[in-house]
C-alpha cells in the first residue's frame, strides 16, 4: 500500500490539497536514516497507538536514552515494555500487531514518527517499519530540560467510564496529547499540541479540539474517516501521571474544522513514567484556544 489509503485521500480532496499531500508523501519511506537512527537513542520517551480488544489506545513507553534503537534500516529495537496494567499489554505481547509510534523531543522540537508491525522479543520488542517520516515543530511546546526520578512508582491505575471533574481540569489544563488511530492493516501516533484549553471538555463523555493546519497529509484525520477508534494520551510532565482515553472520533468540517471524540473509558495511573520535565515554553504557532 503507498501512503495514502481511501480515508485520506477523501479528506485530502474535500480540503483541497491532494498536490501539496502528495509532495509531503514523497518524504515518507521504510527507511530509518542515520539522522533519524541518532535521534531516536537520544529519548526518554516513546509512545505506541494499536488496537487491543476491539478497542484504539496510545500508551506510553519510557526509560533510559537507548532503550529505543534503530538495528537494522528497517527495524528499531525497544527494551522493556509496559506496565501490567496498560490496555495494549497484550498487543505487545503479539507478534504482527500493527503499531503506530512516535517520539517526540521537547528540548528541540522535534518529532519522528515510525509505524509498522510489532515482534517480541526477549527484552521488549521490535517494530519492522512500513512507514517512516519527520513533522515540522508547529504546535509542539518546548521544555528545555528532564530528570529521571528513580524511585517514582506508578500507582493502582483508576477506570471509569468518564472523566471524572479532576480529571477533566487535566485535560483543560494540557498542552500536548497524543492520538492513536487506525485503518485497515495499519495504525498511527500522532501529537496535537496547544496553549491550554485548546483541548474543550463538552462534557463527561465527550471532548473536542479544532484541527490546526498542519503537512497536509491528513493520516489522522483520513484513519478516522475510515475507522472512527481513537485512544488518547495526556500526561502530566512533572508527575508522571498518563491518563489514557479510548473511544470514537469523528470530523466536523466547518469554518474551522472540529474533531468530537466520545469517551468509552478513562484510565488514570498515577506516577506511570520517572520522568519530570522542565516548564514549557509554548509555540508561537499556536492558535488562540479562544479565537
Amino acid at each position: 500500500m503507498g501512503v495514502y489509503h481511501a480515508g485520506s485521500r477523501a479528506v485530502q480532496d474535500r480540503i483541497g490539497v491532494r498536490e501539496q499531500a502528495d509532495h509531503v508523501g514523497r518524504s515518507v519511506g521504510r527507511g530509518i536514516r542515520e539522522i533519524a537512527a541518532a535521534f531516536l537513542e537520544l529519548q526518554p520517551l516513546l509512545v505506541v497507538g494499536a488496537a487491543a480488544e476491539g478497542r484504539v489506545w496510545a500508551s506510553p513507553l519510557a526509560g533510559s536514552p537507548g532503550f529505543v534503537r534503530a538495528t537494522g534500516p528497517h527495524r528499531v529495537s525497544v527494551a522493556g515494555g509496559p506496565l501490567p496494567s496498560d490496555p495494549l499489554a497484550t498487543a505487545y505481547a503479539t507478534p504482527g500487531t500493527p503499531v503506530g509510534t512516535i517520539a517526540l523531543d521537547p528540548r528541540t522540537r522535534r518529532r519522528m514518527r515510525l509505524n509498522g508491525r510489532l515482534a517480541p522479543t526477549a527484552r521488549g520488542f521490535t517494530i519492522e517499519a512500513d512507514q517512516v517520516f519527520s513533522n515540522c515543530p508547529k504546535y509542539l511546546q518546548k521544555r528545555q530540560s528532564y530528570e529521571f526520578v528513580p524511585d517514582r512508582r506508578p500507582a493502582e491505575p483508576r477506570r471509569t467510564a468518564q472523566l471524572t471533574d479532576d480529571q477533566a481540569g487535566f485535560v483543560t489544563a494540557a498542552d500536548t496529547f497524543f492520538l492513536a488511530t487506525v485503518h485497515e492493516g495499519g495504525a498511527d501516533a500522532s501529537h496535537r499540541g496547544g496553549n491550554p484549553g485548546f483541548v474543550r471538555v463538552d462534557s463527561p463523555g465527550e471532548l473536542s479540539w479544532r484541527d490546526y493546519p498542519g503537512n497536509s497529509m491528513f493520516l489522522t484525520l483520513g484513519n478516522l474517516a475510515a475507522d472512527p477508534r481513537a485512544g488518547l494520551l495526556f500526561l502530566d510532565w512533572t508527575t508522571g501521571t498518563a491518563l489514557q482515553l479510548t473511544g470514537e472520533a469523528h470530523t466536523e468540517y466547518g469554518e474551522d474544522r472540529r474533531v468530537r471524540f466520545a469517551v468509552l473509558e478513562v484510565i488514570e495511573t498515577p506516577s506511570a513514567l520517572p520522568l519530570r520535565w522542565s516548564a514549557p515554553e509554548y509555540s508561537p504557532a499556536n492558535p488562540d484556544p479562544a479565537g
